[in-house]
């Protein structure tokens, strides 16, 4: 067995896969695509499910992948197990109802144990099945002659995880040796039981079985094999790896971190798993953010940033007091980014990403031990313990590690509810796994369409209008010959102009027609084999097969559809020339009457930005830019420049538009041929639709004139209003504000001297309560501002006294306490304000020296005073 690298093995597994005929899927973002189920792709599976229920029909059936992947369901083992990652690479082979069985084990037979591959000892390899699958159990006994004693019966061999394909699998397992051995279970020392000396490094599946969504199971029209191989185990092995961690997948991320921190790798248990987990969560971060993820409070955005900030939890132990992480992203960078190029070309904007979040949570620190101390103030009243939902809480939502809550905890002589913490733990895993569940499965297979290989020409890229010849008729998942039944029915022609729902663009509309047959049609889609499947309703008359219809477009709808398509291909480049090169396409919606373009930026746009691009993509219009649109071969596509759509598979020929070189991409949508059809470019609306992703609806051609036409009449009802001219507006409103000005300035005034002589005699609003000076009053105030302002005032004239004051105003309360700093030992604002508030009907809270609050019950003001005065004497 020669040693290889991490990088090596990948090359090595996709070369043995070619050279027997199977297709290169390439790796898919770890964001899914098209795929709303999912919150990261998971599996190497994950991204072929088109394939595997029916729904496409690949161009080859055997198909091989080197697929990255995230899994978080088991984050807290992350750094204290040899192989529990939360970023790691699937390598895995398939067959789309080609191959079975047999040729699955001899696949994976013949790349282990030949040297010219990996070269393993046979004698080595034992392997796990379901205990009823005896075609597995004689394929590996006859077909390959293992011994009956080196295959495994095991109950739990069968892979299903819903409605969608299903089927028994059996395991590959690599002996390491009697040495690993120690501290497995006891009557866990088999393959297939929870040891290190038997290591699953293969899993092949045999999906032969559709799980209906009535529970039962029946035989999948065509029995597919899904196999999958994580690249980290095998390196370990190869490499004679005691952990994961210890191969050259990770050791470069190692040294960095030793160079950061100063600690050494290897020589201390607790540093040991600091060093893990940083190099882990880096790993998964860095990747999840080149493929359009970034940090956020919910969703996948969570997720990263939940891994920052268990990474700079870890960062205590290894010394490390400042924002780091960002750094090791040029590791990352180096070690993967020959076979996952995006990692390294967007590495600047990755490291810029993980630093802000870095510094953000160093600054958010703060926050969750403040929260964490008023956790501690409720323990110590109670049991001296701090309730495990509270800790779970402090975790979850404000992201403070445990571990951290622990810690703290043990400095103040106290203890947390570790049994409550975990059952909450559980209860989200449960939530998180049953989300898992129903995500990951796959649509039951059918065979209508997917059994339907005749080919239908588009031609719509040139036409509106196709006579063809209806091929196929489909009704509730039935096909038919001919059709008299109204309603809404599925159709295939030989040819036709309409375009199918594809890259952003929605379907055309139009009509199908012959004698006294008429059909609308509602969308296209595209079927399994590529072809354009009508949704149409029968309006009239009866439809056969084989006869000769008329098939319209919409024309009205189709010219503002593709005047919008081009227009999103000027708004891409634009805003790259205006915000950068960092931005990408996140998504778009083409429709006939807007254009909406999802595109990954870090902040909101400005109205100087916004402006500056709409002028770009006007600009580009007005110079009647030519659209050229052809055909090439990929490799000559990139040389060209031309932008692709990060994530789209595309074959080796592709449709590359090229505005006169100022845009070039990558596009199978229609457009217009001169810019200039167009006409106008106006945006309406820039907003944030998650983290990082930002959202522009706009425009064009009557829509755009419209929303002009719109703001004309707006401006005149403005004009008339302030009786001016439309030229005069402007100057107008600056004279209105700038009096609105004066009468603000002229009532503070006012204000402040009703104040001043309210309060020229604070002696008079003070009184003594235990000892202390007390002033506890209802005051004018416009605003909780205002109110504040008039603290400040008092608090000026009376730094000893413990201040209470509350207003009213239009049936709401506004309420502020502020204690001397050498009293928060013994009374607290914050406390104060909870009762305060509560009898005013509202809330407040804050710090132990001040704190602020309100209500909606005015008629309970004098009591809440006396609520504070009542604190304050119960305290002393």
């Amino acid at each position: 067995m020669k040693k290889r690298t991490g990088n090596e093995l990948r090359e090595l597994f996709l070369e043995y896969f070619k050279n027997m005929d199977h297709m290169v899927e390439p790796s898919a973002p770890l964001v899914p695509i098209d795929d709303d189920s999912l919150l990261w792709i998971n599996s190497g599976v994950a991204t072929l499910k088109k394939y595997f229920d029916g729904r496409v029909i690949p161009e080859n059936p055997k198909i091989v992948n080197a697929q990255k992947a995230i899994r978080t369901n088991d984050i807290e083992n992350v750094g204290f197990t040899a192989r529990h990652h939360t970023f790691f690479e699937m390598l895995g082979n398939f067959s789309i109802g080609d191959y079975f069985k047999k040729e699955a084990v001899e696949y994976a037979w013949d790349f282990l144990t030949n040297k010219q591959y990996i070269g393993f000892d046979p004698d080595l390899l034992y392997v796990t099945i379901h205990p009823e699958d005896e075609d597995a159990y004689r394929i590996w006994s006859e077909d390959i002659g293992l011994e009956p004693s080196r295959i495994i019966r095991i109950e739990g061999n069968f892979w299903d995880i819903g409605e969608g394909p299903c089927g028994p699998n059996s395991e590959i397992f690599y002996d390491r040796g009697p040495s690993y051995e120690l501290d497995s279970p006891a009557g866990e020392l088999y393959p297939g039981g929870e040891n290190e000396r038997y290591l699953e490094i293969w899993n092949l599946v045999f999906s032969e079985f559709n799980h209906n969504k009535d529970g039962s199971y029946t035989p999948l029209p065509k029995k597919n094999i899904d196999t999958g191989m994580g690249l980290e185990r095998l390196a370990s092995v190869i490499q004679e790896a005691p952990t994961n961690f210890d191969t050259d997948l990770f050791t470069p991320i190692l040294a960095s971190l030793e160079e950061i921190s100063g600690s050494r790798y290897g020589r201390d248990e607790a540093v040991d798993t600091a060093f893990k987990v940083i190099s882990d969560h880096i790993r998964t971060v860095s990747f999840a953010v080149a493929d359009g993820a970034l940090p956020s409070n919910e969703g996948r955005g969570y997720v990263l940033r939940r891994l920052i900030r268990r990474a700079v939890r870890f960062s205590k132990d290894l010394n490390i007091k400042r924002a780091f992480m960002y750094e090791l992203a040029d590791t990352v960078a180096d070690v993967m980014g020959g076979f996952y190029t995006n990692v390294r070309e967007r590495r600047d904007f990755i490291k810029e990403v993980i630093k802000k979040e870095e510094e953000r949570f160093l600054v958010t620190l703060d926050e969750g031990i403040r929260i964490y101390e008023g956790l501690r103030d409720e323990a110590r009243k109670n049991d001296s313990v701090i309730k495990g939902e509270d800790a779970f809480r402090l975790y979850d939502t404000y992201g403070f590690p445990y571990e951290l809550t622990q810690e703290y905890a043990g400095q103040d002589g106290l203890s947390v509810d570790e049994e409550g913490f975990i059952e909450e733990m559980k209860q989200q895993r449960e939530r998180a796994r049953n989300a898992r569940k129903s995500g990951e499965s796959m649509q039951v297979q059918s065979e209508t369409l997917a059994g339907i290989t005749e080919p239908s020409e588009f031609t719509g890229y040139q036409s509106k209008k196709e006579e063809a010849v209806l091929t196929h008729i489909i009704k509730d998942d039935n096909a038919l010959d001919s059709l008299a039944e109204t309603g809404e029915v599925e159709l295939l022609f030989d040819r036709t102009p309409f375009y199918a729902v594809s890259g952003g663009q929605v379907a055309d509309k139009g009509t199908i027609e012959s004698g006294d047959s008429r059909l609308e049609v509602t969308s296209v889609y595209k079927a399994p084999n590529g072809q354009n499947v009508h949704v149409a309703k029968l309006l009239s008359g009866t439809i056969n097969t084989g006869e000769t219809y008329t098939l319209a477009v919409s024309r009205d709808e189709r010219n503002f559809i593709i005047k919008n398509h081009t227009a999103t291909h000027l708004l891409h480049q634009a805003l790259k020339d205006t915000l950068g090169d960092h931005v990408n396409q996140a998504g778009s919606l083409v429709e006939s009457e807007r254009l909406r373009f999802d595109f990954s930026h870090l902040e909101g746009l400005s109205d100087a930005e916004i402006k500056t691009i709409e002028e770009i993509v006007n600009e580009k219009i007005y110079e009647n830019l030519e659209v050229h649109i052809s055909e090439m071969p990929i490799e000559e596509a990139k040389e060209k420049g031309a932008m692709a759509l990060f994530g789209e598979k595309y074959g080796n020929v592709v449709r590359v538009v090229d505005i006169d070189e100022y845009s070039v991409e990558l596009c199978g949508g229609i457009h217009v041929r001169n810019t200039a059809e167009i006409g106008l470019f106006k945006i309406v609306s820039e907003s944030g639709i998650g983290a990082g992703v930002r959202r522009i609806e706009a425009v064009t051609s009557r829509y755009a004139a419209d929303v002009y036409k719109e703001k004309e009449e707006r401006l005149n009802e403005i004009a008339a209003k302030l009786k001016v001219k439309e030229s005069q507006v402007v100057k107008k409103v600056d004279s209105v504000q700038a009096d609105i000005r004066e009468l603000k300035e002229e009532n503070k005034s006012l204000k402040a001297r009703r104040q001043d002589e309210k309060l020229s005699n604070i002696d008079e609003l003070a009184e003594t309560v235990a000892g202390v000076r007390v002033i506890a009053a209802e005051v004018p105030a416009g605003s909780a501002k205002e109110l504040r302002e008039t603290m400040d005032n008092i608090k000026s004239k009376a730094q000893d006294a413990v201040i209470a004051l509350a207003s009213q105003n239009e049936g709401k309360v506004s309420l502020v306490v502020t204690v001397p700093k050498e009293l928060t030992n013994t009374v607290r604002a914050g406390d104060i304000m909870k009762e305060m508030a509560e009898a005013v009907g509202g809330k407040g809270g804050g710090r132990p020296d001040m704190a602020q609050g309100g209500g909606t019950d005015p008629s309970n003001i004098t009591i809440a005073l006396q609520l504070a005065k009542n604190h304050i004497k119960s305290s002393f």
